[in-house]
């Protein structure tokens, strides 16, 4: 791992966007970046273009309009891949990421696990030892963990924050994922690139980081975004119980008693 990209979906985010790329560039001066932009109506694409004529280790990825996180994350990781770089990061545009615990993720995918199994997959947690929410107020934080909960019971999956948006992938282990057939693009799309890894016999660790709320622009979320996506991975459950050999039914680890980390049996 030699070339590092870190991967910044946006729409709409031309108050945040400099900050947030002037941070990555400070944590990690090796890492370059990759900006999608989604045909943003506020002028965040052209300001994506300006920051990359100034700063060679920047890019734009261009689409033609909004379709969706999950969208905007598989082009980019498909650009990524054939450019050649090797880890790929995904981080949130509203400094709800910091790029200043980027390192750690970085490191922990460089290593092992408890098993000396090489790390695919590193997850920034809110929910395990260490990690935390800055300025959500606790019904919210209630339906995030809830939500986390709840795919993570009916999908079996193996980390303690399922819905997690900061990652940072292995180019290999992207590849061994089979990108063709994720096909949510909207919020339930962070669970299913989960499920994919799960199955795909990725290993997969947690960090603990803090997430922190934006402090400008507007949220995407909402309550019926997350309806949207607990029903998703409600039918995923239901399709896995009826497959004879589905994801589901190939018996995924619980992760350790701390919730910091999980080995995959590799495929």
């Amino acid at each position: 791992m030699s070339r590092p990209l870190v991967v910044i979906p946006t729409y709409n985010e031309r108050e945040n966007l400099a900050t947030i790329v002037g941070r990555v560039r400070t944590a990690v001066p090796d890492a370059s970046v990759l900006v999608v932009d989604d045909a943003s109506p506020d002028g965040t694409g052209v300001l994506a273009d300006e920051l990359a004529a100034a700063d060679g280790a920047v890019n734009v990825l261009h689409r033609a309009g909004k379709e969706g996180l999950g969208a905007a994350y598989l082009a980019a990781f498909d650009w990524a891949l054939g450019h050649g770089y090797d880890p790929i990061v995904q981080m949130d545009a509203d400094g709800s990421h910091l790029p200043e615990q980027l390192p750690s993720m970085l490191a922990a995918l460089a290593g092992v696990d408890p098993a000396g199994e090489p790390v695919d997959l590193v997850i920034g947690s809110r929910w395990v030892a260490g990690g935390s929410i800055e300025n959500w107020p606790r019904r919210r934080q209630l339906l995030s963990r809830g939500g986390s909960a709840y795919a993570r019971w009916v999908l079996r999956l193996p980390t303690r924050d399922a819905t997690a948006g900061y990652r940072a992938f292995r180019a290999a282990g992207l590849r061994r994922i089979g990108l063709e057939d994720v096909h949510t693009r909207g919020y339930g799309f962070q669970v299913d690139m989960l499920w994919h890894a799960r199955d795909a016999g990725l290993t997969i660790t947690e960090v603990p980081v803090t997430f922190v709320e934006r402090e400008r622009g507007r949220s995407k979320m909402s309550l019926g975004i997350v309806v949207e996506a607990m029903l998703r991975v409600t039918g995923w459950g239901i399709a896995s119980r009826f497959r004879r050999t589905g994801r589901a039914g190939r018996g995924a680890q619980p992760a350790s008693s701390d919730g910091s980390a999980t080995r995959r049996s590799r495929a």
